[in-house]
């Protein structure tokens, strides 16, 4: 199973970490935390020497009720990121966390390698036509609303089946333009309670049978750290828990804040499974 990023085949066969750089002032676990072109650069320089495959850079907190920002305030904030990244580490392979479609196009143009969109292009109609025509892989995330209305939308008649049925016509959507590299990502979080995240975990080998890679982003969320009573400073622990599930169900790809801890779950998965 393996994904082309920009000429480079990606084996997600064996699991790869994503490593995630928030440049929002307001994201949930690290927002604000990176204040400078030079705290950036080490933060991805430490992912990358930890064993991060992929980097994946948001400019708009996706956290629940996160504040609106304008298309304008986003390229501002990701492109200088994109380029020094770029030109600091040219091999890397930058994600972009973004749903819409300019800031999508300016980032690949930049040199940015594939798209994570948390909407699966149902915020922005011009998404999946402009992944069709940039031709990259595309991260497409189940989610209900959007993140000011997405704790109001957590009623299923059933939460698996329906997650399905909207992959289903998503991929079908994706799949009449041409695209070809699609990860799918169920969203943990996302218009989801905390019983209806843990639901999904313990039927997530269900969504290997959409027979495309699976990533998979709990990283010190609250269904973590409510669970547990802490904080998101204090699950890193039960981060690595699900994680190792999530592994055992199939994912191929870990959505990450922690990256070393992420990539030796994966090699001790792999020796459990050889």
């Amino acid at each position: 199973m393996t994904i082309n990023c920009k000429g480079q085949l990606i084996d997600v066969s064996l699991p790869k970490v994503m490593g995630i750089l928030n440049v929002t002032p307001d994201s949930f676990y690290d927002g604000g935390k990176h204040k400078n072109e030079a705290a950036i650069l080490k933060h991805v320089e430490g992912m990358l020497l930890g064993g991060a495959t992929f980097i994946d850079i948001g400019a708009y907190s996706s956290k629940p009720n996160a504040d609106f920002i304008s298309e304008d305030e986003e390229l501002s904030r990701i492109l200088p990121i994109v380029a020094s990244i770029l030109k600091e580490f040219p091999n890397a392979l930058l994600s972009i966390d973004t749903f819409r479609s300019q800031v999508a196009k300016q980032c690949i143009d930049y040199g940015a390698a594939l798209i994570n969109d948390i909407s699966a292009g149902n915020l922005d109609d011009n998404m999946l036509r402009t992944i069709a025509d940039l031709h990259v892989p595309y991260i497409m995330m189940h989610m209900r609303g959007t993140p000011k209305t997405m704790l109001q939308l957590t009623q299923y008649d059933n939460l698996i089946k329906d997650i399905l049925f909207y992959f289903s016509e998503r991929i079908a959507a994706a799949r009449q333009l041409g695209i070809v590299d699609i990860i799918v990502d169920p969203g943990f979080g996302f218009a989801k309670t905390t019983e209806q995240n843990f639901e999904l975990l313990n039927q997530l080998e269900l969504f290997n049978m959409l027979e495309l890679p699976l990533l998979v982003g709990i990283s010190r969320k609250s269904m973590i750290y409510k669970t547990l009573q802490n904080t998101a400073n204090d699950a890193l622990n039960g981060t690595t828990v699900l994680n190792t599930i999530a592994l055992q169900k199939g994912t191929n790809i870990l959505r990450v804040h922690d990256v070393k801890e992420a990539v030796e779950c994966i090699q001790l998965v792999q020796s459990l499974n050889s």
